[in-house]
């Protein structure tokens, strides 16, 4: 099953720069790599995947997500509240109510969302980790990942400090010590990372942020403990002006250059957000390689802003996009992120800022570098096939000069016909063939009034 022929495409967007942003023609996948491109004629006894009326896309790369909030949409206290007021309304506040089970439906909500609109890699920052859980979420988010047949990240985030807010209402945030969390992300990454090429399961070590999750002294000590590991380093940065305000009054620098002194840039660092980067930061990032997971959904919906990603791109650093966590983000799809991310540049900075194929390359062969998988992201002879094939059925794309491009011009609700993670299938015929999406609707409701009521929060108390 992981060797087949795509045929009769309407093009191929390959998340290749440049003039090679575009092929067409067929692809053949042998032992789960692309193995040719161009006019091939059928093999003996060789399988077909029928691409007609469709676009070929390398398999989209989410590279900044929070599963837990896949339960918690649009809840009203938050829904028009910017990012500080409305971390307190909503995750800060609801955390103690994400038992195991409500973690496991979530996350199934927000991998099936996911790979429905062509993601077939996913990064995870899961960031509570409390005594009060009688269980491991790295154990559940894997677990579920794994029943998807996705590549998944798991971006193991928590805190040695947590931060105030406007009340004192909420479950006090939880905490550990600098040297309990490096022995945790230590015992997570010996169960479930592989750090071969063309690895379905990673982990990185992410603290939520570096300004408000631990005490300065610990950003060094954490660098240098996840690189002995061998794991990447993720965090939430410069999301709004909190961020750089912090900086600032404590420290007298913006965030990159302060991280900059920490051994927090390179590489094998992705930072969430960085709308408030300014172009000297942007400069730094890129001559150190450090990556961004461009998130213009949440930002969007929070008012913090729009990120200056095409100015890193520009610059030759490394753009990735992300969907964040739902709970911000109620269309948490790969979809309307690229839709968001070709829309809201143009709108903030004029038509110049973006390109549908510059878009595309964020969602592939960027986030792909930005999560270090170098065997992914574009489709090239030699690459995993981790690929999707967008349906160019629906009215929205009718009456399209430059139909390649219509899955990220033209928002909506992508219809994925087939994707494949090294060949293998993840979406078959629209659809993820074991996955009852009316019972797990039925799931979700039951969950979703729970967490409201408050009856997990009392589950997560009782085993404290």
């Amino acid at each position: 099953m992981t060797s087949f022929l795509i045929r009769n495409a309407v093009g191929i967007l390959t998340g290749l720069p440049g003039t090679g942003a575009r092929a067409y023609g067929d692809i053949r996948v042998k032992d789960g790599v692309i193995a040719a491109i161009g006019q091939l004629p059928p093999e003996p006894g060789e399988r077909i995947v029928n691409a007609a009326n469709a676009v070929v896309t390398p398999g989209l790369v989410n590279s900044h997500h929070h599963l837990f909030q896949s339960v918690l949409k649009a809840v009203p206290e938050g829904m028009n509240e910017a990012l500080a007021a409305w971390l307190r309304l909503v995750p800060y506040t609801y955390w103690d109510r994400i038992d195991e089970e409500a973690l496991r439906v979530s996350a199934t909500i927000g991998l099936a969302e996911l790979a429905l609109s062509g993601a077939t890699t996913v990064a995870d920052h899961h960031y509570f980790y409390s005594d009060r859980y009688a269980y491991d979420p790295g154990d559940v988010l894997f677990e579920t990942a794994e029943r998807f047949g996705m590549r998944f990240v798991l971006a193991r985030g928590g805190a040695t400090k947590a931060r105030k807010f406007d009340g004192e209402d909420i479950t006090p945030l939880p905490t550990e010590t600098l040297e309990a969390m490096i022995d945790s992300i230590s015992a997570t990454a010996k169960r479930w990372h592989d750090p071969a090429p063309n690895s379905m399961r990673r982990v990185a070590f992410a603290p939520t942020t570096p300004t408000f999750s631990l005490h300065e002294p610990e950003l060094r000590q954490a660098a240098a403990a996840a690189r002995s590991m061998g794991l990447r380093l993720h965090t939430h940065l410069s999301e709004n002006m909190d961020y750089v305000n912090h900086t600032m009054s404590n420290y007298a620098k913006r965030p990159v250059h302060w991280l900059a002194e920490h051994d927090w840039l390179g590489p094998d660092v992705w930072f969430a957000h960085l709308v408030e980067c300014v172009p000297d930061e942007a400069k730094v990032l890129a001559e150190t390689g450090t990556a961004m997971a461009h998130c213009p959904q949440a930002n969007a919906r929070l008012g913090s802003g729009v990120a200056p990603a095409d100015l890193l791109h520009e610059l030759g650093g490394t753009v990735s996009l992300a969907v964040d966590g739902a709970a911000a983000n109620e269309a948490a799809d790969m979809a309307s992120a690229l839709y968001t991310a070709f829309s809201i540049h143009r709108a903030a900075k004029g038509v110049q800022a973006t390109t549908a194929e510059k878009v595309l390359s964020w969602a592939t062969a960027g986030g792909a570098k930005a999560l270090g998988f170098d065997t992914i992201g574009t489709i090239e002879v030699g690459k995993q096939a981790d690929i999707a094939i967008f349906d160019l059925g629906s009215p929205r794309y009718f009456g399209q000069h430059d139909r390649v491009i219509g899955p990220i011009v033209s928002g909506g609700d992508a219809r994925v016909r087939h994707s494949f993670v090294a060949g293998k299938p993840v979406v078959e015929n629209y659809a993820l063939p074991w996955l009852d999406l009316e019972q797990l609707g039925a799931d979700a409701q039951r969950v979703v009034e729970r967490v409201a009521r408050g009856d997990g929060k009392e589950k997560v108390r009782a085993i404290a």
